[in-house]
């Protein structure tokens, strides 16, 4: 009943749902800017590389949910990761283990490609999120703290 597929150009307005979607649930709905040529442009590049992965998820042919991904690396370890920037599952289709099957393929292929571990950000009053990690055997770091410059911040120094 789970199906989760790569990503094409042509489910980029799915893509955008999703992440409204998510943005909405997160209460950060103001703060997404992404448009559709901007996903196009990033997720599916006419030359190079994309910048992240996409995968969806779907239950019984419905769109249900997303993961996007992206490689990072460790020095530490000399290896490559895997960075989940977002996994969503829609409201109306949670408890089906549809996230779970996202984590899990994100997981495989983290293994399959040879990383050294697979990382990514909880928000702290998530806490159903936060559970559902945790009974995956993910663990809290909490001795590291996210820091971030965008916008004017980081146009300062460009």
């Amino acid at each position: 009943m789970i199906a989760i597929r790569p990503a094409a150009a042509a489910d980029i307005p799915l893509i955008g749902q999703f992440i409204r979607d998510l943005a909405a649930y997160e209460q950060l709905l103001p703060e997404v800017e992404a448009t559709e040529k901007q996903l196009r442009a990033t997720l599916f590049p006419a030359h190079g590389r994309p910048a992240a992965e996409c995968l969806l998820a779907f239950w019984r042919d419905q769109p249900a949910g997303f993961a996007v991904f992206f490689h990072n690396y460790s020095t530490f370890l000399a290896r490559p990761g895997l960075y989940l920037e977002d996994l969503f599952v829609e409201p109306a289709m949670r408890g089906r283990g549809i996230g779970r099957a996202l984590w899990q393929h994100c997981a495989k292929l983290a293994n399959d490609r040879g990383c050294g571990r697979m990382e990514w950000a909880v928000l702290d009053w998530n806490q159903p999120a936060r559970d559902f990690y945790r009974k995956l055997g993910a663990v809290e770091m909490s001795q590291w703290r996210i820091c971030r410059l965008t916008g004017p911040g980081l146009t300062r120094y460009a």
